[in-house]
């Protein structure tokens, strides 16, 4: 057996090769379904509650002194994010604002209510970071239909 000759691979060992368009399908699908995970989350627990005036929100709205209208706005911007999250040309925007959104929620959960849940938005800005690079192509096409509407 020469050095140039590899030795053969057994014939039960099946050859896995991926294409490139193949991996980028499921990548594209896994984040499609990352983004509706997302918009789901923003719109049920976390926006709805807020819309309904439920006691648990307008208990902690009261606590830090914005009051009904702080909750009605604040669940506005989230079922707003979240529906944006659907919307192509809007995915990155839309990511990028509720990243915002969790800045100023880990900021007030560590200011008054003293850390309990600051995990929580922190955690949340991870995917919606990887949306916002993943979909930053879409921030040119809405420039453009910006342009034409100006």
């Amino acid at each position: 057996m020469s050095e140039t000759t590899a030795p053969a691979t057994p014939a039960s060992a099946p050859v896995v090769a991926e294409s490139a368009t193949a991996r980028g399908r499921r990548a594209r699908i896994a984040l499609r379904g990352l983004q509706v995970l997302l918009a789901l989350f923003y719109a049920i627990p976390s926006a709805l509650p807020k819309l309904i005036a439920h006691p648990s929100a307008a208990e902690s709205f009261e606590k830090l002194g914005w009051g009904s209208a702080g909750m009605y706005i604040i669940g506005v911007l989230e079922l707003a994010g979240a529906v944006a999250l659907l919307i192509p040309v809007l995915q990155s925007v839309a990511a990028i604002a509720l990243s915002a959104l969790m800045v100023g929620a880990f900021i007030v959960q560590i200011a008054v209510f003293d850390g309990q849940y600051a995990a929580t938005p922190l955690i949340l800005i991870v995917p919606l970071a990887l949306i916002a690079w993943a979909r930053r192509g879409h921030n040119a096409d809405l420039l453009r239909l910006l342009g034409r509407r100006a």
